[in-house]
């Protein structure tokens, strides 16, 4: 009875050796564990994100995540090699690629023999610009301001006095947000809401309590909450982050709207309205909107400029109408504005035709709708010129063109909106005294009219007829 137990377990023996002999052979390359598990190979690497865009000076982060044998996806932070295969971008160690010049490039994640990629776009670097009497200032897309052109006054905002004919970095900051130009002096905000200014100070316009004129960025007052400038021929006016309206600078034709024909030398709180959104500012007028879309005027109406129905100067701001508007401009001695349905409206000087109303040589004391389009989208206002884009992106122009600041390639004034050339990938545009500026989807900048002081950045003084690209 005992010797069949004794052959059973002799039996087993042999049979649990076989088992264990095998437990971790399966002829592939992974390895095994002392427990007899299987370690999971690397099949494929992901690099995302998939398709980034980034514009010259900025960069994006890119991850690695690996698909292994078993199924499983992980990141992969470790025993990375990165690499980019153009000569548009870089890329470090971690997978930071930073742009470099305009185009496209392809950023690898490599481990061992597994490789992936994944596209990058490289965008121009032009974000924001204006365009003041005589000069230009420009943001880029990682924050730095540059200007050019007319310098005499310090304008430019270098640290000197000499004209620039190609984009001067100012200073080493980069945390500018928004910049408007006058005739001679130029308003900036930082993106921690301050008030910047420099330029010609006859006046008071860059409002740090002197008439001294500043060739770099002074700070105006402690305020950290401005939210929107504009700057005429020798007035300023900005918006606070409560809907405050403030201005300074030249008062003689009431163009500070605070009741008086007195210059101010640092910012004056205008009215108690809480409601401002925007405003725009002329060689002697000036414009404004509050949040519910109501337009008010005020300043020097000698041209009718105001909209009012009359050629009488205000002090303080007057409601124009009972439409609604969504964008506004104020150019020399014209005003320009587009209601909430899209339609276009002109008003005031119009020797040269920049009111737009197909008719050259009457001024205009009251909005006039300019053609019966309804697709407008944004406009500027000039010297004697006036710019807009529609919603197809397409360009515009109308007014003098002595300098070519339309940049339909001639020299003769036109009195209505003529569309200038044929790409339809305009994003913003701007008017200087005589020369104009406009940005691209793919935030090219472009430049036209005159230049002889430099101010279209070109690196000549010779004006152009025709948009040029910024180099």
């Amino acid at each position: 009875m005992i010797s069949k137990p004794i052959r059973r377990t002799l039996l087993l023996l042999p049979l649990f050796a076989l088992v264990a002999a095998c437990g971790g052979g399966s002829g592939s390359s992974s390895s095994a564990g002392s427990s007899g598990t299987t370690t999971p190979t690397l099949q494929s690497i992901a690099v995302t994100p998939a398709n980034a865009v980034v514009a010259v000076g900025t960069s994006v982060q890119f991850t690695a995540t690996g698909t292994y044998s078993d199924g499983k996806q992980s990141a992969i932070t470790s025993g990375v090699t990165w690499s980019v295969a153009g000569v548009n971008a870089t890329v470090s160690t971690t997978g930071l690629a930073t742009g470099k010049t305009a185009g496209t490039d392809t950023i690898s994640a490599t481990v061992g023999s597994v490789k992936g990629s994944a596209a990058l776009t490289i965008k121009a670097p032009w974000v924001l610009a204006t365009g003041g009497g005589y000069h230009t200032l420009a943001r880029k897309a990682d924050g730095s301001l540059l200007g050019w052109g007319l310098n005499r006054s310090g304008q430019i905002g270098d640290g000197s006095s000499a004209d620039q004919n190609a984009p001067t970095v100012i200073g080493a900051d980069k945390n500018w947000n928004l910049v408007a130009a006058g005739e001679f002096h130029t308003l900036a905000l930082r993106s921690d809401g301050t008030l910047w200014a420099w330029g010609f100070n006859q006046n008071g316009q860059l409002g740090d309590g002197t008439t001294v004129d500043r060739s770099a960025p002074v700070k105006i007052g402690s305020a950290s909450n401005w939210v929107a400038v504009a700057a005429g021929k020798a007035h300023s006016l900005a918006v606070k982050a409560d809907g405050s309206l403030w201005a300074w600078g030249r008062n003689f034709n009431g163009q500070l709207g605070d009741g008086t024909t007195v210059d101010k030398l640092v910012p004056t709180r205008i009215g108690t309205l809480t409601s401002w959104k925007a405003v725009a500012a002329g060689d002697s007028h000036s414009v404004g909107r509050t949040a519910d879309g109501k337009l008010y005027v005020w300043g020097g109406n000698a041209n009718g400029q105001l909209g009012l129905g009359t050629t009488t100067d205000g002090s303080a701001p007057a409601l124009l109408g009972s439409s609604t508007w969504v964008a506004l401009a104020a150019g020399g001695s014209h005003t320009l504005a587009i209601r909430a349905d899209g339609a276009l409206f002109g008003w005031g000087a119009n020797d040269n035709g920049q009111v737009g109303n197909d008719d050259s040589g009457t001024d205009v004391s009251a909005p006039v709708q300019i053609g019966t389009d309804t697709s407008w989208a944004s406009v500027a206002a000039g010297g004697q010129h006036s710019l807009a884009l529609k919603t197809s992106g397409t360009l515009w122009a109308w007014g003098a063109d002595s300098d070519g600041q339309l940049g339909d390639g001639g020299a003769l004034d036109v009195a209505g909106p003529k569309r200038i050339g044929t790409a339809a990938n305009w994003t913003a545009i701007e008017a200087g005294k005589l020369h104009s500026v406009g940005i691209q989807a793919d935030n090219s900048l472009w430049t036209w009219g005159r230049n002889t002081e430099g101010q279209l950045g070109l690196g000549t003084t010779a004006s152009v007829n025709v948009p040029a690209a910024v180099p």
